[in-house]
């Protein structure tokens, strides 16, 4: 079925996007890999293609595109390659969209065009060890100078995307109490200089999947943070993170139906490589035609929820329900296909194994499927 949310320039930036990908990321990906980091002149040549402006107002040198669709074109042709843009993902869906929607006009001015080139590389930094994201747990303090100039940061952070080659990082940090009518009060987001005193990056992490996600822990004391930094409100910090979570969602059910599609690929190949023979046997065949429907669901949820996005209409509950459905189905189909890899795809090099270990974290990343299942239902229940 033709998919109708892509027109010829879609079709022009994939071809672009897959001879880039074909390359300059395939031939060095195992090296990339085995290191567990991408190269930080990799971010400079990915700015140069636009890849990290693609929703950045022109004004800043972005390329100034308002549909997601081109990020799923991108996720496509990412996924059929069985690789990785390394933190590039982190900084350009759940940080670049803070600085957008929170920034002053002068943040923007200065933050926003370094971000778009590369130079300027992003993380988020809202977990911490032993408590993950809770904010009740919440132990990384940034009381506000008695002159009113500065925030004074000291605690630490962990899962931190992109977090080695971070330029600037966004710390979600308690800058006063709690409220007994509101626990998330005191919440606050913080832009800070990964070069500034005090700053420490700790261990880059070792993660079962993603190996380039670059992935690491951060600790700061005595940090001075000025007030000409603060992104968004005082005190409202988890609200301005929780208005960006239909998106992250929505890119989980796009990452998830990219996996699906690149899964059936390789399992294709691989089994007509393997043996002819094997590739015409009926179970072979239903099992690709079964992974095939499925995935066919998983497009057309991703295919309407991105429409909903670009219209502005896509609900937090909507986000969930397609990242909830998307990402189990992509889980199923990548097993299957998997399986029909037989040995060669439990082997670390192999690219089904690799994708099968990509993909579950996604089953859980930024939120549980249990507490999806629970917003859905309060939702349905409205």
């Amino acid at each position: 079925m033709r998919r109708t949310v892509f027109d010829a320039e879609h079709a022009r930036f994939r071809t672009a996007m897959r001879a880039f990908i074909d390359a300059e990321v395939v031939p060095g990906f195992g090296r990339w890999h085995d290191e567990a980091l991408v190269p930080r002149e990799f971010y400079y040549r990915l700015g140069e293609l636009g890849v990290l402006g693609l929703e950045v107002p022109t004004e800043y040198g972005g390329t100034g595109r308002t549909s997601l669709t081109y990020r799923t074109v991108l996720a496509e042709e990412i996924a059929r390659a069985a690789v990785s843009f390394g933190g590039a993902g982190a900084h350009t869906t759940r940080c670049l969209p803070l600085l957008s929607a929170l920034g002053t006009a002068g943040q923007r001015r200065r933050w926003l065009p370094g971000a778009v080139t590369g130079e300027t590389m992003f993380a988020l930094a809202v977990a911490e060890p032993g408590t993950g994201t809770d904010p009740a747990g919440m132990r990384t303090t940034a009381p506000l100078s008695a002159d009113g100039s500065e925030y004074l940061l000291n605690g630490s952070k962990t899962y931190v995307v992109g977090g080695v080659h971070a330029d600037r990082v966004i710390v979600c940090a308690r800058t006063a109490a709690p409220r007994a009518d509101d626990p998330d009060h005191g919440l606050t987001l913080l832009v800070v200089d990964a070069t500034a005193p005090g700053y420490r990056l700790g261990r880059a992490l070792d993660t079962v999947g993603r190996k380039v996600s670059d992935t690491a822990e951060l600790t700061f004391t005595d940090v001075r943070v000025p007030v000409a930094d603060r992104l968004g409100a005082p005190h409202h910090g988890l609200a301005a993170l929780a208005a960006q979570v239909p998106l992250e969602r929505l890119a989980l059910a796009i990452d998830a139906c990219a996996q699906a599609k690149a899964a059936i690929r390789f399992a294709r190949r691989h089994t007509r490589q393997r043996d002819r023979a094997q590739a015409g046997f009926p179970h072979t065949g239903f099992e690709l035609a079964a992974c095939r429907a499925e995935t066919d669901a998983v497009e057309a949820v991703v295919d309407r929820a991105v429409t909903a996005y670009d219209r502005g209409e896509l609900t937090t509950a909507d986000a969930a329900s397609a990242a909830l459905f998307c990402t189990e189905a992509a889980g199923r189909v990548i097993d299957r296909c998997l399986r029909l890899h037989g040995g060669a795809g439990f082997l670390a090099a192999s690219p089904i194994a690799r994708l099968c270990a990509d993909h579950r974290v996604d089953r859980f990343q930024g939120t549980t499927g249990d507490a999806v299942r629970t917003l859905i239902t309060a939702e349905s229940r409205r």
